[in-house]
This record gives structure tokens, sequence and C-alpha cells, in this order.
């Protein structure tokens, strides 16, 4: 069985909700946002007690808002790298710092107007990702979650078999963070973040399926971190 992928759009983010002997959900989304995805989830046909996991790819408001009601709502357990664990357990929502002109402003905007007013129910990690990676195996999908830092100390992505990569915000491809496909706006290494794509690519990563935009080829990826 090949694994499909479907796309919950919850704001500017996707949540993916990944199909294979068993289920996995990737991100958390938005604040605010669960009634929108449990409808969503209902109509991709999924059953709460297929899922098998539930993944962050990273720490960030927008990729977690509504993760302890998606466990509460399906019983899965939720995993997620020590690195950014806390900002579920003990939520305190900032944003990343910018790396681009455009990126920078965003994140001053986004600070004075829209950081102040979040709140973030917690959620305890249940599944702690090593530094080197894990098999999803065991959650019924072919394929592994890498440690991919860069945009933030803990971000992972998931390869699977298929070739089809969920990288989180390793990549956007979303306007108004990018016009194009490519590298991310916020981050706080982008050194890592280079490291961290060339180890998605290695992995055998064909189609990048970003948090913020449509999927897209990962020769794309790979030229614009050879333009770096």
């Amino acid at each position: 069985m090949v694994a499909t992928i479907q796309a919950i759009p919850l704001g500017i983010d996707n949540v993916y909700v990944v199909k294979d002997r068993r289920v996995i959900l990737v991100d958390g989304g938005q604040p605010g946002k669960f009634a929108s995805f449990a409808r969503r989830l209902r109509e991709t046909g999924v059953v709460t007690r297929d899922i098998g996991l539930i993944v962050a790819t990273h720490g960030h408001w927008d990729h977690i808002g509504c993760l302890a009601e998606m466990k509460q709502h399906t019983g899965a357990p939720l995993a997620m790298h020590a690195a950014d664990r806390s900002s579920i357990e003990r939520p305190n929502p900032v944003m990343p710092p910018g790396v681009t002109p455009w990126g920078r402003f965003l994140s001053a905007l986004l600070t004075a107007t829209v950081i102040p007013w979040l709140k973030i129910p917690a959620a305890t990690v249940d599944v702690v990702v090593p530094d080197e990676g894990m098999s999803l195996e065991p959650y019924g999908v072919g394929g592994q979650i890498l440690h991919t830092p860069g945009h933030t100390p803990g971000s992972v992505s998931i390869v699977l078999e298929s070739g089809d990569a969920i990288v989180g915000d390793l990549a956007m491809n979303r306007i108004p963070l990018r016009l194009h496909p490519g590298l991310p706006i916020f981050a706080e290494d982008m050194a890592q973040v280079k490291r961290s794509i060339e180890k998605v690519l290695a992995a055998g990563a064909k189609r990048i399926y970003p948090a913020h935009g449509k999927p897209f080829h990962a020769d794309e990826l790979e030229a614009a971190i050879a333009a770096m």
C-alpha cells in the first residue's frame, strides 16, 4: 500500500493526514481552529481509532494551536523532538526571527499584533523524537521522522517510502510568506536549515509538502540551497 497525503488547511497552515495501514496527523494548526479541523477530518473518511500518532514538526504557535484538542479527540499520542517540547507543554507563544527583510517585517508585525492575544492549551508530549530520528512503522506508516533543525532547534520532517516529504517550515510556498517555493523566511539558523534540507533530500525526498502552501518538486528546494 502506498501512503496518501491529504491537506486540511487551517488558516495559512496545513495539517496533513497521512493514510497508510494506519493514519498519522502532522501538525496542529493555529489556535481556535479545532472545530474546522474536526469537520474536515470527518470529510476525509478517517475514523479516529485508526490514528496511530500525531506529529508536531516544531513548536511555533501556528503549528501547535490545536494539538491538545486533537489529542483529546483522537486519543492518539503526540510526538515531538525534545528541543521543542516545552513549547506545547508550557506554551509561551513567540515569533521566530526573520532571515529576510520581509521576514523581519512580518515577525515584528505579528509580535506586536497577534502574539499578545494567543491562548494555546498545553498538551503532554508522549513520544520524544530522538536526534537520530525514528521509524513510523510501529504506527502503521511506511516512512521515518528525521530531526531537521534550523527553523527551530527541534524541527522534524517526515519522509515517506514514496518519496513524499512533509517538512513543516523547512520550506515555504504561500503568499504572504513567499511568492514561489523556497527557503523559510523565518529561522533560528539558516546554515542548519541547509544541512537539514540536504538530509531530507538524501533520505529520498522527491516531493515536498510544506506547512504553508502547496507541494512542489524537491528539485526546487535543491536549487534553493545551491543558491545560498
